[in-house]
């Protein structure tokens, strides 16, 4: 594809290698802003130009979220980038640091010169090991080659990167929690305020970004924020990796521009598999709520269309169901890892997920009544927006998006005992 901006190389041979990287004009940019000082004003504005978003769920402008950071401020600063994916049906950030490594390392190097920052950490997924591997290669080589370090380009510039491996906790993906785990404590977040950008880690200011949001600074510096944007459309801006899995013929991750039409991104990924008729999509990841095939169809892949149809982007992670899942089932499994991974903090949380899943798993297994249904929808009302972090509402909100388009399903199943597919 044309317009790829992180998987342009993806097919080189060896494409996470330095010299590969080297070869497309990598470290151009980050040495161009070091070398002729620019104006760290005029990097952050070229970024709100670009309206590139956070690309690890929230979609948050960057450009604004840099310019939070106190870039006078005397004293440490640091910079983290979140590649903790353990959202269900995401795996985008991996094939990054797998195949284009030293593209992060750059965007992260621009971002840290931009915001005065001296040292930076990789946060990845415990689960990942071969990725981490591979990154932690990359940055062996960037240090060697003088990309990473101290004086960089024979300026004052000085900028130390970090891998930290995590282990495996879905609550680690939340920034403060993320942020306790780097500190070596137990991974819960933090009451918000302060933010991590006044007192982030170590209880100094802190930006962090997504792995896909910092690999897209290198060709925004290049070639101007207008024509990231002019990749996607107003207010979503460049490319985006749609992490497909589910039941199509080719799952997989895709890069295309924002606003591509659902229809289109379905197709490359070979369409639902054979013989079988699209029934339902879930457009961000299991925290989001389902949107129906009738409605899918009719959408583009940015952040306002979905939006706009009740569910949310988040990550890009597209789980396709055909006719053949039963809802009830489907949610079942979904609640339970809420349920598995609440970190225990929060009581709506701790008590409200268990709630679910065993009032869920009850209607699967015959053993529901009617008046479950106004139960779940109770439970879910109590937990969202009543917790310290997102992860309440991600368990309530697939609860939520099934009641609403799939209730029948689940009264079918307290009435007959059995599932209606």
């Amino acid at each position: 594809m044309a317009n790829e901006v992180i998987f342009h190389s993806i097919h080189q041979p060896e494409s996470w290698k330095l010299s590969s990287y080297l070869a497309t004009g990598g470290y151009e940019m980050l040495k161009k802003v070091v070398t002729e000082k620019v104006p760290p004003e005029e990097i952050i504005n070229q970024v709100k130009i670009s309206a590139l978003r956070g690309r690890g769920g929230a979609g948050f402008p960057t450009g604004l979220k840099w310019s939070f950071m106190p870039r006078h401020f005397q004293g440490d600063k640091y910079l983290v980038c979140n590649t903790d994916e353990g959202e269900p049906g995401t795996f985008k950030d991996r094939d990054i640091i797998r195949f284009n490594p030293h593209q992060l390392i750059e965007g992260m190097a621009i971002a840290a010169y931009t915001m005065g920052v001296k040292v930076g950490y990789n946060y990845i997924h415990g689960e990942i090991w071969e990725a981490y591997e591979r990154f932690e290669e990359a940055l062996e080589e960037a240090r060697a080659a003088g990309f990473l370090g101290d004086n960089l380009f024979g300026t004052d510039f000085c900028f130390n990167l970090h891998a930290h491996q995590g282990y495996g906790a879905y609550v680690c993906g939340e920034e403060t929690a993320l942020l306790e785990s780097i500190e070596g404590k137990k991974g819960q977040p933090r009451f918000k305020p302060p933010f991590p950008a006044s007192f982030g880690l170590y209880g100094k200011p802190t930006t962090i970004n997504n792995t896909e949001t910092f690999a897209s600074i290198p060709y925004i510096i290049r070639h101007g924020g207008q024509k990231f944007l002019e990749l996607g459309k107003p207010n979503n801006g460049g490319t985006k990796i749609f992490s497909v899995s589910g039941h199509v013929n080719k799952p997989g991750n895709f890069e295309i521009g924002m606003g591509t039409p659902f229809a289109e991104l379905l197709e490359m990924a070979g369409g639902v598999r054979s013989g079988h008729k699209l029934k339902a999509v879930i457009p961000g990841g299991s925290s989001v709520p389902v949107v129906p095939a009738e409605i899918m169809m009719d959408l583009t892949m940015d952040y306002d269309s979905i939006a706009k149809a009740g569910s949310m982007l988040g990550a890009g992670s597209v789980i396709v169901m055909d006719e053949t899942v039963c809802m009830v089932k489907a949610l079942e499994r979904l609640s339970y890892f809420y349920f598995e991974e609440s970190c225990g903090q929060c009581t709506p949380c701790r008590e409200g997920t268990g709630w679910l899943y065993r009032v869920i798993h009850r209607i699967e297994h015959g053993q529901g009544r009617a008046e479950d249904l106004d139960l779940l929808a109770n439970v879910t009302s109590n937990i969202s927006g009543r917790t310290i972090c997102a992860l309440g509402d991600a368990a309530a909100m697939p609860v939520q998006g099934m009641l609403k388009h799939y209730r029948n399903e689940f009264e079918y199943h307290v009435e007959h005992k059995k599932c209606m597919v």
